[in-house]
C-alpha cells in the first residue's frame, strides 16, 4: 500500500465521523445522501436526509410521491433543482430500472442531477468500484498535498487530479479511500485554517515544504453577483392572503410565494402603488405599507427584498389567474422558499 494512503486510512479508522450512511451499502441511500450534502452542510444536511429516509424509504417510495411534497421536505436546503432531479431520477429508476437502483457508473451517471462526482461515489460506496470522487474537499486536499497550481474551476485541469487519485486509489478499499480523502479536506486540510500540525500526511505535504498552503488551491474565475429586487405582497383579506406558484426557468421554481413584482430598482410607495395598479389590476388608491426589507444572497444572486401590505376590503380581481387565495393553516403545507417562508412566520 502507498504510504501516504496507509497513513489517510490510519486517520480515518480512527478520526472519521459516524454518519448514517457511512454505515450503509444501500445505493438509494446512499445517492439520497449526496445529493443532500451538494451545496449543504453535514450539521444541516442529516437532519433532511433522515426525514426523507423516514418518508421515503424506498426509491419507489419517492418516485410515488407527489412533486410538492418532495419540495416541501426540502424547504429550506435551497438548490431546488436537486429535489426536482431528485423526484425524476427516482421515476426513471422505478420504469426503466424496475425500482432497483442502477449498479453500474455508466448508468448511474445517465440519471438527473448526478454527475461524475456522484456517480463514482455511488459506485465505490455501494459497490466497491475503483472510481475516484473528487469533490471540492478532495480538489483542495490533493492541490495542497502535490503542490498542483493548475486551477481547480478549469474543466481542463480535472484530468490532472483525477490521474492522481486513480493511481492512489488503485487496489484500495475504493469506499475507504474516497471517504477518508473527503474528510481529511473537511477536517484536517480545511480552505482557510487547515490543521498542519496534525495533519497525518504533514511530512509528505509539498506545499507545506514551499510554503503555498494558503495560494492553493487555484481558481480563476471570479464569481459574479447579479442583483435583483423583489417586491412581494401580502395582500390581506378576511382570514387569509394570496399566493402563486413560480414557473418558468428560474429560481425556486414551482414554489409558492407572494405575489410578486420585480423591478430594476428599488421602489418607493407611490411607484410600487402604480406597478400594483398597472400589474395585478389593484387599485392603487388602497393603503399599501411598507413591512419590511430583506437582503436574501443566493450563490449567484443578491436579492433585494421588500415585503409590502395591502388590506383591501373588497375582494381583488388579478389580471394574473395564477393568484390564489390561501388561509393561515393551509399555506403551511406549501413548498415555499425560504425567504417567504420566514416572513410568514414574522407576520
Amino acid at each position: 500500500m502507498n504510504q501516504i494512503v496507509f497513513e489517510i486510512f490510519q486517520w480515518f479508522s480512527k478520526n472519521g465521523r459516524n454518519l448514517p450512511w457511512r454505515n450503509t451499502k444501500d445505493p438509494y441511500k446512499i445517492w439520497l445522501s449526496e445529493i443532500i450534502l451538494q451545496q449543504t452542510q453535514i450539521i444541516q444536511g442529516q437532519a433532511y436526509y433522515e426525514k426523507f429516509v423516514e418518508n421515503f424509504p424506498t426509491v419507489n417510495a419517492l418516485a410515488n410521491a407527489s412533486e410538492e411534497k418532495v419540495l416541501k421536505l426540502w424547504q429550506g436546503l435551497g438548490y431546488y433543482s436537486r429535489a426536482r432531479n431528485l423526484h425524476k431520477a427516482a421515476r426513471i429508476i422505478k420504469t426503466t430500472y424496475k425500482g432497483k437502483f442502477p449498479d453500474n457508473y455508466v448508468d448511474i451517471l445517465q440519471l438527473p442531477g448526478i454527475g461524475e462526482y456522484t456517480a463514482a461515489a455511488i459506485s465505490s460506496f455501494a459497490y466497491h468500484m475503483p472510481y475516484p470522487a473528487l469533490d471540492g474537499n478532495v480538489y483542495r486536499f490533493i492541490s495542497r498535498l502535490y503542490n498542483i497550481d493548475a486551477a481547480i474551476d478549469e474543466p481542463k485541469n480535472k484530468k490532472i487530479y483525477m490521474a492522481v487519485l486513480t493511481e492512489l486509489i488503485h487496489n484500495q478499499d475504493p469506499a475507504i479511500f474516497n471517504n477518508a480523502m473527503m474528510e481529511m479536506g473537511a477536517l484536517v486540510c480545511k480552505p482557510a485554517l487547515p490543521d498542519c500540525k496534525n495533519c497525518c500526511v504533514a511530512n509528505y505535504c509539498e506545499a507545506l515544504k514551499s510554503g503555498t498552503i494558503a495560494k492553493l488551491p487555484v481558481k480563476n474565475k471570479k464569481l459574479t453577483i447579479k442583483n435583483r429586487y423583489f417586491n412581494y405582497l401580502f395582500i390581506d383579506y378576511k382570514n387569509g392572503f394570496y399566493i402563486e406558484k413560480r414557473t418558468g426557468k428560474d429560481i425556486w421554481e414551482n414554489l409558492y410565494q407572494l405575489p410578486l413584482i420585480e423591478s430594476l430598482k428599488p421602489l418607493d410607495i407611490s411607484e410600487i402603488a402604480e406597478a400594483i395598479s398597472k400589474e395585478l389590476s389593484i387599485q392603487s388608491t388602497l393603503p399599501i405599507t411598507l413591512d419590511k426589507e430583506v437582503k436574501h444572497v443566493l450563490t449567484h444572486q443578491k436579492l433585494h427584498t421588500r415585503f409590502w401590505i395591502l388590506k383591501p376590503e373588497k375582494q381583488p380581481q388579478f389580471k394574473n389567474n395564477d393568484i390564489i387565495f390561501t388561509d393561515r393553516l393551509k399555506y403551511k403545507k406549501l413548498a415555499l422558499p425560504q425567504l417567504i417562508a420566514n416572513y410568514l412566520l414574522h407576520l
